[in-house]
């Protein structure tokens, strides 16, 4: 779909630290970006709020803790999420995009759903991680 790799394309990835969005950026790059077909549950506050893809932390545990929404690390934030939320991108034709409802429409995106099972295995890997904060 020409659609869907252009709306892929023009993904604001917000909120995740420098390295895990070089991650993103190669993923769309070489086409191996998917996006999801449903929520996946949040490592932090249990809920199934998390609708980016490859990330396990949603918008606003990961807002409210200052932490990266993909790999969970408390990295510098790139482009914080309350920025790319709100503000309105004008494309090269001088047309305005809101980066969240135009960008992409979660709930058309449904393909074939994939099990809960992936994501309680993240949750759980994620849980037996030590995370030591270092003094910057």
């Amino acid at each position: 779909d020409v659609e869907l790799q252009d709306k892929i394309n023009a993904k604001l990835h917000d909120g995740v630290c420098q390295h895990c969005k070089g991650i993103l950026e190669w993923r769309v790059k070489f086409r191996k970006y998917k996006l999801l077909t449903k929520p996946k549950k949040c490592v932090k506050c249990l809920q199934k709020t998390v609708k980016d893809p490859y990330h396990i932390i949603c918008r606003p545990c990961a807002g409210k803790l200052e932490i990266c929404a993909k790999c969970g690390k408390q990295e510098e934030i790139v482009i914080p999420i309350d920025k790319g939320q709100d503000s309105a991108e004008t494309t090269e034709n001088g047309q305005e995009n809101s980066s969240l409802k135009d960008e992409l429409d979660f709930d058309t995106n449904f393909i074939n759903g994939d099990s809960d099972e992936d994501s309680d295995v993240l949750e759980e890997q994620f849980k037996s991680m030590n995370f030591k904060t270092t003094e910057t």
